[in-house]
């Protein structure tokens, strides 16, 4: 059952899937996504992937595998959207996977594209921020922006798989990930079960 609404931000981070394989549960999970992606977001979504990405004839359907209406792309340097401002009521945003310097900017309150600013937004309004880093080793410099982040009210959250549920592919364990994102952002999911909870 859709319900709210969802704004999700994709950096250039390595971990295309995490983005790929979320998308698809908050497409089901929320009445509307706002998406924005960087540019090299497009190029590591390619890569990792092999997705082309049109931002002129966005669709959902090659990316996600469905045509997902409620997902809609929005322009990563248009502040004139939804998420640029804190009248827009939604439900929170996740950042997946979120570079480290797209969290160091944030950190630091520079707002240079609409993954930022809407992270700002976020903070200023007290809203759920959920930022996915995918990078490791981690510097002193990445530890204090993280520091930041989590002092200032966002949820760092590594793309750190989970092993006890034994999986058997990469999607599998992409969404141990994915799965601690929704919960989260309190949406019931079904992707493994949680830990020692009998049906």
């Amino acid at each position: 059952m859709r319900t709210g609404k969802i704004v999700v931000g994709v950096t250039g981070a390595s971990g295309a899937i995490y983005a790929q394989r979320f998308l698809r549960q908050a497409a089901e999970a929320f009445d509307d996504v706002y998406l924005t992606l960087s540019a090299q977001a497009v190029d590591v979504a390619m890569t990792e992937l092999g997705v082309a990405i049109n931002r002129s004839q966005f669709s959902t359907r090659d990316w996600l595998g469905g045509d997902y209406r409620n997902v809609h792309l929005l322009d990563e340097k248009d502040f004139f959207t939804p998420p640029a401002s804190g009248s827009f009521r939604h439900d929170g945003m996740v950042i997946v996977p979120c570079s480290m310097g797209t969290a160091g900017r944030i950190a630091n309150g520079i707002s240079n594209d609409l993954v930022t600013r809407a992270a700002d937004v976020c903070l200023k309004e007290r809203r759920p921020l959920v930022v996915v880093p995918r990078e490791m080793p981690w510097n002193l410099i990445m530890l204090r922006n993280l520091t930041a982040l989590t002092e200032a009210g966002a949820t760092v959250l590594p793309a750190c798989p989970a092993w006890y549920h034994k999986p058997r592919s990469l999607e599998d364990l992409a969404d141990t990930v994915v799965a601690r994102i929704l919960q989260v952002l309190g949406v019931d999911q079904t992707l493994f079960k949680q830990w020692m909870v009998k049906d």
